[in-house]
Formats: structure tokens, C-alpha cells, sequence
């Protein structure tokens, strides 16, 4: 079983839509279309990083940030090769 993977990302509410962005400095850009109200934001997070990743929600915890744009995710079960071909997948589109 692969170790669990640490995930830097700037989140940014109130977006058009979900979706990674980009990068600025050392973080992924998570934009999302929910509010930064009562959790809604870092919920949204779990739900599109689980999905993009392909691995179950309770797989994704957020472990820095709650209240910040700035948050750490950790996900379990992905490896970090399968983590590095989703995000160059994305920068090839």
C-alpha cells in the first residue's frame, strides 16, 4: 500500500465553475463554484479532488487550511505516479 499523499492547493470560491487551474508557486489552483461559507467550499474540495483522483471520498481528508485558501489535503490509496499522469493530463488538454 502507497503512502499517504500531501496535496498543496489554493483554493478559490465562488468560481463559474470546478476545476483545477494551474499552479501559483508551490500550489494547485482549485477553483469552485461553492461558497467559502459553513464548510461548503472545503467539502466541495473533498467531492472534486476524490472524483478527479478516482478514489473514494473518505479517501481525501483535509489536514491544513480549513479556514484558509491555502489547505493541504491528504489522499490515501493514490500512488504518486498515478497523482503526477492526472496532473499532466490536465496541463496536456
Amino acid at each position: 500500500m502507497s503512502s499517504p499523499i500531501k496535496l498543496k492547493v489554493r483554493v478559490i470560491p465562488n468560481a463559474n465553475k470546478t476545476s483545477f487551474g494551474g499552479e501559483r508557486e508551490d500550489e494547485l489552483v482549485l477553483r469552485l463554484n461553492a461558497p467559502a461559507l459553513e464548510g461548503r467550499a472545503n467539502k466541495a474540495a473533498i467531492e472534486f479532488i476524490s472524483g478527479y483522483f478516482g478514489v473514494a471520498k473518505s479517501a481525501v481528508s483535509l489536514v491544513s487550511g480549513e479556514k484558509s485558501r491555502h489547505k493541504i489535503f491528504q489522499i490515501v490509496g493514490l500512488k504518486s505516479s498515478d497523482l503526477e499522469r492526472k496532473l499532466a493530463e490536465r496541463d496536456a488538454v
